[in-house]
């Protein structure tokens, strides 16, 4: 690395080459001479530190690391619209638009009956946020019901400096080729709406794989996005025959990641100043986000364990709440430890 001196020490540096016998002392012409120079120098140390860091990956940040891992070709992650699902009481012709606050969605596709593909108009995961009723920007004879559903393909923010650096750095631990796991992981996770993949080489015998599949918002992906996968991946109708992207002679089976409910009771000591009615809310958030957490984790780990200090200590964090003990799961003060294949989704939340 570069040593970056500072201002006084460059200047104390040009000024001892400067003859003794000349005076050179604060003010002196000598010296007014010298230490605007050396200022402009250290800015220049600087930013010659600062192009070191952007030359390596490890350090680098934003554009600059955008153009380093575009070198080994690993693509930052694009924002992308969300996928929704929207139930009307009558039929909606394709392009009308509807609104939610500051969301609005737009009609591109009929399902089945009044079911309707709906892509949000803003770019991420806002798209993903809210479910409930509509508000029609179209006039749109007979409707009188709005309702936006499911989500068919989550929406995703841009990628941060972090995950693309995991990624890149991971490209080269492991090399993908050919339709090896590494390989197999890097293509699925690249489709869009997919957060990570499991990979079962040979789980039905030779040249058979098996691919698990979790979405970006780590749940359990619906079947619209498990069809779109295996129809890029090795479609249903000529599966091995290498149309989509494995390889020939590959039969491949896309599956979703399993759910497993969690239902958490707890004994629950609140604040004088609180009802059960007003910490609930905040009580679920707290378990849903540290499941969330644990589900982010089930690409790369063998088993996911749901433990019940981590829960305890994410309801003493909320607000109006003074105790908690004797915290059961599923009926159970043990540990859940999950299938390798399973992760946890919130079910009931009871004081007791």
């Amino acid at each position: 690395m570069i040593n970056v001196p500072t201002y006084e020490e460059l200047l104390d540096r040009c000024l001892s080459k400067v003859p003794d016998e000349i005076y050179k002392g604060e003010g002196t012409l000598i010296y007014d001479a010298i230490a605007p120079a050396c200022f402009e120098l250290v800015q220049v140390y600087l930013e010659l530190q600062n192009v070191l860091n952007l030359t390596y990956v490890d350090t680098s940040f934003g554009d600059f690391l955008t153009k380093r891992c575009s070198e080994r070709g690993v693509y930052r992650g694009q924002a992308t619209n969300a996928i929704r699902k929207g139930v009307f009481n009558v039929e909606v012709p394709i392009g009308k638009r509807f609104a939610f606050e500051d969301t609005t969605y737009q009609v591109i596709k009929h399902l089945v009956g009044f079911e309707y593909e709906l892509k949000c108009e803003q770019l991420g995961r806002v798209g993903n946020i809210y479910s409930g009723w509509l508000i029609p920007l179209d006039n749109i004879e007979g409707l009188t019901s709005a309702m936006l559903s499911d989500i068919i393909i989550p929406g995703e923010d841009i990628e941060d400096d972090e995950k693309l650096r995991k990624r890149y750095f991971s490209s080269i631990e492991n090399e993908s080729f050919g339709g090896n796991i590494a390989d197999y992981k890097q293509r699925t996770n690249q489709i869009k709406g997919i957060g990570g993949t499991k990979v079962y080489p040979t789980w039905n015998g030779g040249g058979t794989v098996k691919l698990v599949v979790i979405n970006s918002e780590y749940k359990k992906p619906n079947n619209e996005l498990i069809n779109q996968v295996q129809t890029l991946i090795d479609p249903t109708q000529n599966q091995g025959k290498g149309v989509g992207i494995a390889p020939i002679g590959h039969v491949v089976t896309v599956q979703p990641v399993d759910e497993m409910v969690v239902n958490v009771e707890s004994n629950i000591t609140l604040l004088d100043t609180h009802t059960w009615e007003d910490v609930k809310p905040y009580i679920d958030k707290a378990i849903d986000e540290y499941l969330i957490q644990l589900s982010s984790t089930w690409e790369n780990a063998e088993n996911i364990v749901v433990r019940i200090a981590h829960i305890e200590t994410r309801i003493l964090q909320v607000t109006g709440v003074l105790d908690v003990q004797f915290t059961k799961i599923n009926s159970s003060l043990n540990n859940l430890i999950l299938q390798p294949n399973s992760i946890p989704k919130l079910g009931a939340v009871t004081k007791v």
